[in-house]
């Protein structure tokens, strides 16, 4: 009789469907990683070339080009109606020049648009190495994104900046993230979308960027035409240069 029920209870657990084993932050971190193209491909990059168009108003279109190295190297430049803007870091002061505004010479950044930048600029992005960054991540499960499954996250930036990513449950790839901006004293609430990956020496990169302000309408697309990684960049193209006199 005790036989029979003990038979009876294994073959009960066996005709249970299987369960998964519960993810944590780095075996979802892990993950993505490895569908970017691995640690080891990634790290083999040392600077990236983009160019590409941005749109800045309704049938405006303005081409753009960036610039990174590594650690934390970025340049930025779009032009319209013959003025080209330009945004930069060199690892210590973020600058811009606005000819638009009137402005020729180069000026150090407004804080609180500086911070945003500096952010962009770390060349493998937050998540990658983000315990050696100090940043601190929480998996928040499961969430819905345009229809799709994706795996939330909330990142504590080292900076004291928050912002939600999300991972796309079956590729692993980042597809959205969403974080609270200051822009000219006032607080917003911002998302950006991201895909069209593909292949660039051996590692996933996107090529379509969309960003706007939740309950806003519209958006600013960007589209990347190329990506040209691991040609000379010369360090000066990062630097301030120094004002007219």
């Amino acid at each position: 009789m005790r036989r029979s029920l003990f038979a009876a209870a294994a073959a009960a657990v066996l005709s249970l469907p299987a369960v998964a084993p519960a993810q944590t932050v780095d075996d979802v971190i892990a993950k993505y990683v490895e569908a970017r193209g691995g640690l080891a491909k990634l790290k083999a990059i040392t600077s990236l070339k983009a160019v590409g168009k941005m749109e800045v108003g309704p049938g405006i279109e303005a081409p753009i080009a960036m610039e990174q190295t590594r650690p934390a190297n970025m340049r930025m430049e779009f032009t319209i109606q013959g003025m080209t803007a330009v945004q930069a870091y060199d690892g210590a002061t973020a600058w811009a020049i606005v000819p638009f505004q009137g402005k020729k010479d180069p000026d150090v950044m407004p804080d609180d648009q500086a911070k945003s930048f500096i952010e962009g600029a770390d060349f493998d992005g937050a998540l990658v190495d983000w315990k050696a960054k100090g940043h601190t991540l929480t998996l928040l499960g499961k969430d819905k994104v345009e229809g799709s499954d994706a795996w939330k996250l909330k990142v504590n930036l080292k900076n004291g900046d928050e912002r939600i990513v999300f991972l796309d449950a079956d590729s692993y790839l980042e597809i959205r993230n969403e974080q609270k901006v200051k822009m000219q004293g006032t607080e917003m609430e911002t998302f950006t979308n991201i895909g069209d990956y593909r292949d660039v020496n051996g590692t996933q990169m996107p090529f379509s960027i969309e960003q706007g302000a939740k309950g806003a309408p519209g958006v600013q697309r960007m589209t990347i035409e190329k990506y040209e990684a691991n040609t000379p960049i010369d360090k000066t193209r990062f630097t301030m240069p120094k004002k007219a006199n």
